[in-house]
């Protein structure tokens, strides 16, 4: 268990909720592990099967406290609420901020700022373990002027634009940070719809099962995960979801993937080449990929803004949580996530 922001997370295996007075009280095989008064919660997010007892639900009800349901792996359930919950009018407010060209053009900026930013820190922490590269030490300074040249952008396309060069340029060194397999997982760029390639199928597995967990942290706080402020509306596409994930593809996609294959956690054989020119994940692979998720998630980080430790598989979380704060208006501009340069 964790509070975070007035937040608790319980994803301690076999924990159930109860009610004693005004606490919320977490146990597990029926001994009390933690005890919190409601009055000190905003929200509760629950990763456990064992669920709440019907008195703990009412407590959160009747103190517009928001109980959300997640399976173990992150993928979001329901969500229990009482009969008045500020939800409505946070989603009106998320609405009404997808109208104002300004605040998404801020917004974008601040997505694409930190996906470059991030991408920029894997390519450094490789040249510090494997030595300077000299086709990846030039990339590490064109990201750095993409980030400058972003903070002038003025419009959409430009942000879109300057997106679009600084992943090509990081992609066309991703190969170089592939050490170990190289003759099985080569990588000439990012290509997808359908990957045509092991590194890009694994890719853009490792990338859904992200997004997939984004948007159920965005549905945890109440967000719509349908209405963002970069990507565009799209009937099926969770808008928002994308552009949350922008910040975290590089820290827990890509960092997953060259782990996965320079460990040799995964081999050629967990991949099938399609007639069509596809390569498709084997349902061997895609369990190897799923289990070495979950077990990364189990890593313990030091959240950036919130200066706490959490474990990694509450970053799209905490995340959320924060951009819901900024749009509700409790904090004062939204703090992506940053790695530390």
């Amino acid at each position: 268990m964790k509070v975070l922001l007035n937040t608790l997370y319980v994803n301690t295996p076999k924990a159930y909720l109860t009610k004693d007075g005004m606490n919320v009280v977490v146990s597990v095989d029926q001994k009390e592990v933690a005890r919190i008064p409601i009055i000190n919660l905003q929200s509760i997010y629950s990763f456990t099967y064992a669920g709440a007892s019907p008195g703990l639900m009412k407590l959160c009800a009747d103190n517009n406290v928001a109980l959300s349901f997640y399976t173990p792996s992150g993928h979001f359930i329901s969500r229990s609420q009482g009969p008045v919950s500020g939800n409505v009018l946070l989603r009106k407010r998320q609405y009404c901020m997808h109208d104002d060209e300004a605040i998404k053009l801020s917004l974008s900026r601040l997505f694409i700022g930190a996906k470059i930013h991030n991408s920029r820190c894997i390519l450094q922490r490789y040249v510090r373990d494997n030595g300077s590269d000299a086709d990846v030490v030039p990339v590490i300074k064109h990201l750095k002027e993409y980030k400058r040249r972003l903070i002038e952008s003025t419009s959409d396309e430009e942000i879109r634009g300057i997106e679009g060069m600084a992943a090509r340029e990081y992609f066309s060194v991703f190969d170089n940070m592939i050490t170990r397999c190289k003759e099985d997982f080569k990588f000439e760029g990012r290509n997808r719809r359908p990957p045509r390639d092991r590194v890009n199928a694994l890719l853009s597995f490792v990338y859904s099962l992200i997004t997939n967990e984004v948007a159920s942290a965005l549905e945890g706080v109440g967000l719509d995960p349908y209405v963002g402020f970069m990507h565009v509306l799209r009937p099926g596409r969770a808008s928002l979801a994308l552009d949350l994930i922008e910040e975290m593809s590089a820290y827990l996609g890509d960092r997953l993937v060259l782990s996965m294959i320079n460990r040799r956690q995964i081999t050629a054989k967990d991949f099938v080449d399609m007639p069509e020119g596809s390569c498709l994940l084997t349902t061997d692979g895609r369990k190897k990929v799923i289990a070495a998720w979950q077990e990364r998630k189990k890593d313990e980080i030091i959240h950036p803004f919130l200066n706490e430790s959490i474990q990694l598989g509450l970053l799209p979380h905490v995340q959320a949580m924060l951009l819901a704060r900024n749009i509700r208006g409790d904090l004062n501009g939204y703090p992506v996530f940053l790695l530390k340069s």
